[in-house]
């Protein structure tokens, strides 16, 4: 657990992205192996993120296990005309409860703007899903010295989509994930990473209030079992969303166990 302000504690999280790996039948296999290992955890939030074809499977296998449920992405249309997309209610109905909305693969590959994540992130609330913000500048805007200036238009543009909705915000989870460490091996030093993590809550206090604090905000960007702990015992950082290093097994155990 990690505490804030006004007395608000903050359950660590540990969410496994997997991006496109794994097939139904592999992300099965997983969820049987390691739903034993995890079961007496709870002091961590355990979320697996598979590719859609795997939720419903994996949805019926958590059962009542302390796993839980997300997507990796969403449409912010309850239905339509949009070939090859996932509405938010097709995730509900499949035992979603958290969805990673705004990846930088997402921005970067498949084009989607602040504008974009910002009405997904308004649908994710609406449908009674939990977003999981990821926010973070590339190399170029690292070296540019705008990471606190790219951060805050990438939350705030997201947060003005809702602020009708200002009560469920704190339900909210944000992952500051430095683009240029997501896959290199390289990850942020664990003070810089805090750093922005301090500057997001300090955000999250002007708009939200008390409200701030009950916001779980984590670390991504190569992560591993060696230096998860390095991020999650910083103020402000109360978890990881971690791709590469949750595919196996017997290294996501690890990965809660240190935060734990």
């Amino acid at each position: 657990m990690t505490g804030g302000t006004a007395g608000a504690v903050r359950q660590s999280m540990v969410i496994a992205n997997w991006k496109m790996y794994k097939t139904a039948a592999e992300a099965e296999m997983f969820v049987e192996r390691v739903k034993e290992e995890v079961k007496a955890v709870k002091e961590v939030e355990m979320v697996i993120c598979p590719p859609f074809i795997a939720l419903e499977s994996l949805s019926r296998l958590m059962g009542d296990s302390n796993l839980l449920l997300g997507a990796q992405n969403m449409h912010w249309e309850k239905e339509g005309a949009y070939t090859g997309e996932i509405s938010p209610l097709m995730l509900k109905e499949s035992g979603v409860k958290y969805a990673i909305i705004g990846h930088s693969e997402r921005r970067r590959y498949f084009g989607e703007n602040d504008a974009i994540v910002a009405q997904k992130f308004s649908a994710a609330l609406s449908f009674g899903l939990i977003p999981v913000l990821c926010v973070g500048e590339n190399q170029q805007q690292r070296s540019a010295g705008e990471t606190e200036k790219v951060v805050q238009e990438q939350l705030l543009t997201a947060l003005k989509e809702v602020d009708e909705n200002r009560d469920i915000l704190g339900k909210m989870v944000l992952a500051y994930e430095p683009v240029w460490a997501i896959g290199s091996g390289t990850a942020a030093y664990p003070e810089d990473a805090a750093s922005v993590a301090t500057f997001i809550r300090s955000l999250l206090q002007e708009r939200l209030g008390d409200l701030s604090q009950q916001v779980r905000i984590l670390y991504g960007g190569s992560v591993k079992p060696e230096n998860i702990r390095d991020f999650t015992s910083r103020e402000n950082i109360d978890g990881a969303l971690v791709g590469g290093s949750s595919l196996k097994e017997t290294v996501f155990v690890q990965l809660v166990q240190a935060v734990r």
